[in-house]
């Protein structure tokens, strides 16, 4: 490429470019700006550029399905049109931390199947797949509105849990307890929220019961109000002192591995505890 052609940012070298960016992350109000900005995306997400891309490639295939359309045992209206435009993608688009905690989950669940599992607040399309393998009561301060054989549902606060001491021997909290406390989803403020949530899943569990337990993990604790806080794997094992760790793994991105790497910063941490 000539001279000429060639941009600007392409005479620095990357670790330039990684510094001046990581300088921006430590100055708050660009930090502030930038993630209000992402919030807004959610409210926003009209793109004209992609939606008229779709919508050419919609009327490109109905057009060739008009034309080809050979099978006489399907009606094909214009009424009937349902518009799904945004689903051409080359890879399937996945959550890489929900689909290897929640898989790392149920294959503990599966593994030695308890005659009865309990779960605090975690994803409900996971515990219902859960439920019909064995039998599950889900918790949480927001009711679901569906119903399956074998899954029961209570109304109730992982702050103060409807069961006495030492009564469960099955039990799981995922990707919760970092949430208590911080308002996002209707609950009360509360500085210790996390804290008093795994005290409380430690209280319930029986002598030799397991707890299946996963949150944020990051190189210190912090709050990402009013999202979620992360944590160290240190304050956590601190937190479940009269348990004994059976396994942990952790999610960076895309990998799921054994250890816990302080270096990478920020990822998900994966528990499996047994009350001693």
């Amino acid at each position: 490429m000539c001279f000429s052609q060639r941009k600007t940012s392409d005479f620095f070298p990357i670790y330039v470019k990684m510094s001046i960016k990581n300088k921006f992350k430590q100055i708050g109000i660009f930090v502030i700006a930038y993630n209000l900005i992402q919030a807004l995306k959610q409210y926003f997400r009209f793109k004209p550029i992609t939606f008229l891309r779709d919508l050419f490639n919609f009327i490109s295939d109905y057009i060739k399905l008009k034309n080809d359309l050979k099978n006489s045992n399907f009606q094909f209206y214009i009424k009937d049109f349902l518009p799904c435009l945004q689903d051409k993608t080359t890879n399937t688009p996945l959550d890489p931390v929900y689909f290897y905690q929640d898989s790392w989950a149920a294959s503990k669940i599966f593994q030695n199947p308890p005659l009865e599992h309990f779960d605090i607040g975690s994803a409900a399309k996971t515990i219902g797949i859960i439920s019909q393998f064995v039998p599950t009561t889900m918790i949480d301060i927001r009711p679901i509105a569906l119903k399956l054989p074998n899954l029961k549902f209570i109304k109730g606060s992982i702050l103060n849990l409807p069961f006495e001491n030492n009564s469960i021997k099955s039990i799981s909290s995922l990707c919760v307890i970092e949430h208590i406390g911080l308002g996002r989803y209707g609950d009360s403020i509360d500085a210790f929220g996390s804290e008093k949530s795994i005290k409380e899943l430690i209280r319930v569990t029986a002598k030799n019961g397991f707890i299946l337990f996963s949150v944020p993990i990051n190189d210190a604790n912090k709050i990402y109000f009013n999202a979620h806080r992360a944590f160290t794997r240190e304050f956590i094992l601190e937190q479940f002192y009269d348990c004994e760790l059976i396994e942990e793994r952790y999610i960076y991105k895309n990998d799921m591995v054994n250890m816990y790497i302080k270096e990478n910063g920020y990822g998900i941490g994966l528990y499996q505890f047994k009350k001693i």
